[in-house]
């Protein structure tokens, strides 16, 4: 099942990306820290770590277009779902300071003591153990995805109505995280890591394996996602996506299909999260601020949703963009990020990819003089029976 799994996972351009992301896995390592400074080759330590965050940004993109792209749901609140994973890593390495602290308390966070805790809350139990915070990176955003999920899907909660909630649902847990009583360290977040697995967090070693890390998950997340949508499940998420009444009407069963992905989507983008915060230094309640999930989405649709390639091209260009701009026009960056994604929307609905890809095919297509498309080849009425009664259909049993 497995082997089957990964062959159809993949296909050429899934191949391709995922060896360029193990060879960039490998090559800035050595770049930074065997490549000896001076040489044209060598890769300054800053580098890494804003190259390892561009990574879990492309991988929360991929993320959402494995829903938006796929299966129709714009989630405007995928955000929420990267900074939880982000807050289960940041209270592991929170416990890691221990006494080496500014009020040197062997349990409580400095913020805690600042505030009077007297002892450490309940849901902080088990975070100085990495296997116990490594369940809950995925555990929190994949609960949280279902229990939402389960509730809108159920409902037929669809199209602008399900982005308004899942905003409001982003926007919730901002205002709850701000709060000093939560225990999370209110505005200011969790910050002053300074071990991960006994490593310095800090040194420029580790950081490169963080990088290495990060480009290798997303390698994996890619193989998912490749997985998922070149499956029958993924047949049946882009019938979905393209004619939910029909789907629904031939028997599949929508709200369940929804969930999955939207499950699976919140479980990598919380594994996103939880790279972020080592490599960043830093997690606070602005990462479930509403305009960060917007963003993802203008990521998504710059560099071509429904494609597992895209998403990645466009976090990756947009992000190294807003960290040249912000530097050299501050002030005009935001109307930029907006004028872009009109600009996007008008002129190239699929993205940076799809006009790619679509240009490819205009190429490779024989001459075709009267300019009308050509007529897809002829099925027989057993095949489309059979993509009909697919495996998630209560058809197929009978």
């Amino acid at each position: 099942m497995i082997t089957r799994f990964l062959l159809r996972a993949l296909d050429r351009k899934a191949i391709w990306l995922i060896v360029v992301l193990v060879a960039v896995s490998i090559l800035v390592p050595v770049a930074n820290l065997v490549v000896p400074a001076g040489n044209p080759l060598h890769l300054d330590a800053v580098w890494v770590p804003l190259l390892g965050k561009y990574l879990t940004w492309a991988m929360l993109a991929l993320a959402l277009d494995l829903v938006w792209g796929y299966c129709g749901i714009l989630s405007l609140g995928h955000g929420a779902f990267f900074a939880l994973g982000g807050y289960a890593m940041g209270m592991y390495l929170m416990r890691q300071i221990g006494a080496r602290g500014v009020y040197a308390n062997p349990i409580l966070p400095d913020f805690m003591v600042f505030l009077n805790w007297k002892a450490l809350p309940w849901y902080w139990y088990g975070f100085d153990m990495f296997w116990f915070a490594a369940i809950m990176v995925v555990v929190a955003p994949g609960v949280l995805a279902f229990l939402f999920g389960w509730f809108a899907f159920r409902s037929r909660v669809t199209g602008v109505y399900l982005s308004i909630i899942t905003q409001a649902m982003t926007y919730a847990l901002l205002l709850a995280f701000f709060r000093n009583d939560m225990g999370f360290g209110g505005n200011n977040g969790l910050t002053d890591f300074k071990d991960i697995l006994g490593f310095n967090v800090q040194a420029e070693a580790t950081r490169a394996a963080l990088f290495a890390i990060t480009a290798l998950f997303l390698a994996a997340a890619v193989l998912v996602c490749s997985g998922i949508v070149n499956s029958k499940l993924g047949n049946v998420m882009i019938a979905i996506r393209d004619a939910e009444s029909r789907a629904r009407f031939l028997g599949y069963r929508v709200d369940n299909v929804k969930l999955f992905a939207f499950v699976v989507s919140a479980i990598i983008a919380g594994i996103a999260g939880a790279l972020y915060v080592p490599q960043v230094g830093i997690i606070n309640p602005n990462e479930f601020s509403p305009a960060n999930s917007i963003e993802v989405v203008i990521w998504t649709a710059v560099g071509g949703r429904g494609t597992i390639i895209g998403p990645i091209i466009g976090a990756i260009l947009v992000n190294a963009g807003k960290s040249y701009f912000t530097a050299a026009l501050p002030d005009y960056w935001l109307y930029a990020l907006g004028a872009l994604f009109m600009l996007t929307t008008i002129f190239l609905p699929h993205g940076i990819v799809g006009l790619v890809l679509g240009r490819g095919r205009k190429r490779r297509a024989p001459n075709n003089p009267s300019g009308q498309p050509e007529p897809l080849p002829e099925r027989s009425a057993d095949a489309e029976a059979g993509e009909d009664m697919g495996v998630l259909s209560p058809r197929a049993a009978e």
